[in-house]
C-alpha cells in the first residue's frame, strides 16, 4: 500500500505537505523502502533542532560541603537555596500585585456556565473584590494578622481565590476544608484551628457545617455563602448561634467600610493545610508566605530559560485548591499576569471545559494520565492501527531523547492531533505529581501531547515540590533534580538495608520550602522535623548518576512478617500495578503471618478482553467466580515481581478479586488518592482471613 493510500485509509488529514515531499523522492526510493520508510525520511528531513537545557543534564545536582552527602540544584551559583525570584514579590500577596502590574490589568479569573463561553474578571476587579471582602470580614469583627484563621470550604471557583487573596491582603490565614474529609474530620479541623468564620460555596455544605456544630461545642460564629440560599438556612444557623451571610453582603459591607490593606511579611503564616493522612486525625501543616514563594520561585527558576510565562498563558483549574500542588501552580500563574479558567465543577465536563478554554498550562495527576493513555490505546483496536500508533510514538520518543519537544511534526498532524485537540490544542506545559506515574505512560504522553511535560516529587510539608525534572531531560523513571528552593540528603535506613554511602536512604529536605510544623502538635512536628531543620519524608530515594532522584520505596508503612523479613507494601503494589488486568491492589501482611496476600480490583475496561485472550468466557460477574482466572492474574503478578527483582517473601501467595474501586467516597482512599491502609485492612478483614485460612489447608 502506498503512503497516501495508507493514510487515507485511516482518514488522516493534512497530507499535502507529505505528498509534496514524497514527489521530490525518486520512484525507486518509494518502492524500495515502502511508504513508512518514505515518511520516516521526511520526518528526519524536517526535524527541528533541540533547545539547549539550562545546565549539563549529566550533572543536574551538586553535592554540597558538610559531610552529609546533601545535594543542591546545579542551577544555583551558591549553596544557599533560592528564597524568591523577584524582589518585589516575596509574599503571596506581592506575587498577585506583580501579576496585576505585568498584566496591565488583563483578564485574571474566568468561569463558565454550561454551553457558554468563559467570562473573565480583570486583575483589578479581583483585587478590589478581595479588599472589599477582607474589609467586610474585619468590619464583622475579625482581626487583621496571622493569628486570624479563615476556613474556605468550596470547590475551585473564582470566589475561592478572591477569599484567599482577601486573607492575604490583611495578613490573615486561609484554612481549606473539603467535603471528602467527612463530617468528623471537618469538625476536628474547625476545633483544632479554632475557626470562627468559614466561606462556603453551596447551601448543602452549610448544612454539613451546621451538623458539625450540632454535634459538639463549636467555634463557628459566621458562615459566608457564595451561592444563593433561602432564609431557612439563616434560621437554622441562628439555632446554633451562627450568622449566615452571603458573600455579596460581606463585600458590600467592606466597600462601605473599606480598610487599607495590611500586607503580610514573608515569615507570616499563609495557609494551614490539613493533610488527610492515611491513619489518624488530619495534621495541620503550617505554611508561610516564604514557603509558598520559595516553592513557586524554584519552579520559575528551573523552567525560565525554556518556558517563559506571559500574560497570554491560561491555566485550567480543576485539581483541588485545598491541596498545595494546585495552589503553588496558581501562584506561579498569577505572578506572571496570566489567567486562570476554572472548570464547571463537574469532572465529567472537564473535556468540554478544556476545548472551550484552550489552556496552555495543564497540571494533572497520574490517575488522569492513565485514563488518557488507556483511551488512546483503546481506540487503536486493530493490529494495524496499534502498529501505526506504536511506530509514530517511537519516532516522537526519539525526538524527545534528542531534546526536541514539538506538536507540529508529521506524526502530530497524522496521528496525535486529535488527542492534542481534546485538550484544547494549545497546551504547552504539563506537570504531574502527587503519586508515581508509570514511565511507559509518561514517555508516551510526552511524545503524543508534544509539550513540555514535567514530573515532580514532594509533599505538603515541603509546600508542594522539592524535586522537578529539568527542561531538556525528558527521560522517565525518576522525579528530577532538587529544586533551587530545596537541599536534599538521603539518610540510612538500616532495617531496610538502605545506606546513604550507597546513594540510597530516606529522603530528607531542607530549605525555604519546608513548613514550620503542625498546628498545636509538637509531638508530630518533632517526628517530621529534626533539630537541624531536615524534613523526614518517609520515602526511600536513590541518587542516579546524573544527579536526579528516583523514589524506590516507602519507609512509613513497612512491617515485618513472622520470620522477621521487612516488607514495604507500596513498593510491591507499584510493581504489580503494571499488570494489564489490574486497576488497584492492596498488599497485606503482618508479623503473625509468614507470607503476603492481596486484594485486587480488576481494570474493568480491559479485564474482560484480557480474560478472553486467556481462554475465559462469561460476564464480568461470572469471571470473578472462576478460580483458574484468579490464578492467571496471580501468575501474571508473580512474573512481574520476579522481573522486578522481588524476593520470594515479597511475592503475594494468593489474591482475592473485588468488584469496586477503592475511592475517596467509600473511605478507602485519602483525598490525595493515597491508600488508607488501616481502612483497607479493616474493610477486607474477612477476605484476608479467608485467604490465609486457605493457604494453611
Amino acid at each position: 500500500m502506498q503512503a497516501h493510500e495508507l493514510l487515507r485509509h485511516f482518514r488522516l488529514p493534512e497530507l499535502g505537505e507529505v505528498r509534496q515531499y514524497m514527489r521530490t523522492l525518486p520512484t525507486n526510493t518509494l518502492m524500495g523502502f515502502g511508504a513508512f520508510a518514505a515518511l520516516t525520511t521526511y520526518w528526519y528531513a524536517t526535524r527541528p533542532k533541540a533547545l539547549k537545557p539550562p545546565c549539563d543534564l549529566a550533572m543536574q545536582s551538586v553535592e554540597i560541603e558538610g559531610g552529609e552527602r546533601a545535594r543542591r540544584s546545579a542551577l544555583l551559583d551558591s549553596e544557599k537555596p533560592l528564597e524568591y525570584c523577584y524582589s518585589d514579590a516575596q509574599t503571596v500577596y506581592e506575587m498577585f500585585l506583580r501579576g496585576l502590574r505585568v498584566s496591565d490589568n488583563g483578564p485574571c479569573l474566568g468561569s463558565r456556565k454550561p454551553h457558554q463561553p468563559y467570562e473573565w474578571m480583570s486583575y483589578q476587579e479581583v483585587a478590589d473584590r478581595a479588599e472589599f471582602f477582607g474589609s467586610g470580614l474585619i468590619y464583622k469583627g475579625l482581626k487583621p494578622g496571622p493569628d486570624q484563621f479563615i476556613g474556605i470550604f468550596a470547590q475551585n471557583r473564582p470566589e475561592w481565590t478572591i477569599a484567599e487573596l482577601a486573607c492575604y491582603t490583611y495578613s490573615m490565614v486561609s484554612v481549606p476544608l473539603y467535603d471528602t474529609l467527612g463530617t468528623e474530620a471537618i469538625s476536628y479541623i474547625i476545633e483544632k484551628a479554632s475557626i470562627s468564620t468559614i466561606v462556603c460555596d453551596r447551601p448543602e455544605k452549610v448544612k454539613l457545617l451546621l451538623d458539625c456544630a450540632s454535634a459538639k461545642d463549636h467555634s463557628i460564629k459566621t458562615i459566608i455563602v457564595i451561592d444563593s440560599f433561602d432564609t431557612d438556612l439563616i434560621v437554622q444557623g441562628k439555632k446554633h448561634g451562627i450568622e449566615v451571610l452571603s458573600m455579596k453582603e460581606v463585600e458590600d459591607l467592606g466597600q462601605t467600610n473599606w480598610m487599607k490593606p495590611v500586607p503580610p511579611k514573608s515569615s507570616d503564616l499563609a495557609v494551614i493545610c490539613f493533610t488527610s493522612g492515611t491513619t489518624g486525625n488530619p495534621k495541620g501543616a503550617m505554611i508561610t508566605h516564604g514557603n509558598v514563594v520559595g516553592n513557586a520561585s524554584g519552579f520559575i527558576k528551573m523552567t525560565e530559560r525554556l518556558f517563559m510565562l506571559t500574560a497570554e498563558d491560561v491555566l485550567i483549574s480543576f485539581l483541588p485548591l485545598a491541596h498545595m500542588f494546585e495552589r503553588v501552580v496558581e501562584c506561579v500563574v498569577l505572578c506572571h499576569g496570566a489567567r486562570i479558567g476554572f472548570f464547571q465543577g463537574d469532572i465529567r465536563l472537564l473535556m468540554d471545559d478544556l476545548k472551550t478554554l484552550q489552556p496552555t498550562i495543564f497540571p494533572v495527576v497520574p490517575r488522569l494520565l492513565n485514563r488518557m493513555f488507556d483511551r488512546i490505546f483503546g481506540q487503536a483496536n486493530t493490529p494495524l492501527k496499534r502498529w501505526i500508533l506504536d511506530f509514530a510514538s517511537k519516532r516522537k520518543e526519539a525526538e524527545l531523547r534528542s531534546g526536541v519537544v514539538r506538536s507540529d511534526s508529521m506524526w502530530d498532524k497524522l496521528i496525535f492531533s486529535k488527542v492534542q485537540a481534546s485538550l484544547g490544542g494549545k497546551v504547552r506545559l504539563m506537570i504531574t505529581g502527587a503519586a508515581p506515574v508509570s514511565p511507559t505512560v509518561l514517555t508516551f504522553l510526552r511524545a503524543a501531547l508534544g509539550c513540555q511535560f514535567y514530573e515532580g516529587y514532594g509533599q505538603t510539608e515541603c509546600t508542594a515540590g522539592c524535586t522537578l525534572t529539568l527542561p531538556g531531560d525528558w527521560t522517565a523513571g525518576h522525579v528530577g533534580a532538587p529544586m533551587p528552593c530545596s537541599v536534599l540528603k538521603l539518610v540510612d535506613v538500616p532495617d531496610m538495608n538502605y545506606f546513604s554511602a550507597n546513594g540510597e536512604g530516606e529522603v530528607c529536605v531542607r530549605g525555604p520550602c519546608v513548613f514550620k510544623g503542625y498546628l498545636n502538635d509538637p509531638e508530630k512536628t518533632a517526628e517530621a522535623l529534626d533539630k537541624d531543620g531536615w524534613l523526614h519524608t518517609g520515602d526511600i530515594g536513590k541518587w542516579l548518576p546524573n544527579g536526579t532522584l528516583k523514589i524506590i520505596d516507602r519507609k512509613k508503612h513497612i512491617f515485618k512478617l513472622a520470620q522477621g523479613e521487612y516488607i514495604a507494601p507500596e513498593k510491591i503494589e507499584n510493581i504489580y500495578l503494571r499488570s494489564e488486568p489490574v486497576a488497584q491492589i492492596f498488599v497485606h501482611g503482618d508479623s503473625l503471618q509468614a507470607c503476603l496476600v492481596a486484594i485486587v480490583v480488576p481494570d474493568f475496561e480491559v479485564f474482560p478482553e484480557w480474560a478472553k485472550k486467556k481462554g475465559f468466557e462469561g460476564s464480568v460477574a461470572e469471571l470473578y467466580k472462576q478460580k483458574e482466572l484468579k490464578n492467571a492474574i496471580l501468575e501474571d503478578l508473580s512474573k512481574l515481581g520476579k522481573g522486578a527483582g522481588l524476593k520470594s517473601f515479597e511475592q503475594v501467595k494468593d489474591i482475592a478479586l473485588h468488584p469496586e474501586l477503592f475511592s475517596i467516597e467509600n473511605g478507602l482512599l485519602t483525598p490525595t488518592l493515597k491508600a488508607k491502609r488501616d481502612a483497607l485492612r479493616n474493610f477486607f478483614r474477612e477476605q484476608i482471613d479467608e485467604l490465609y485460612s486457605n493457604l494453611k489447608i
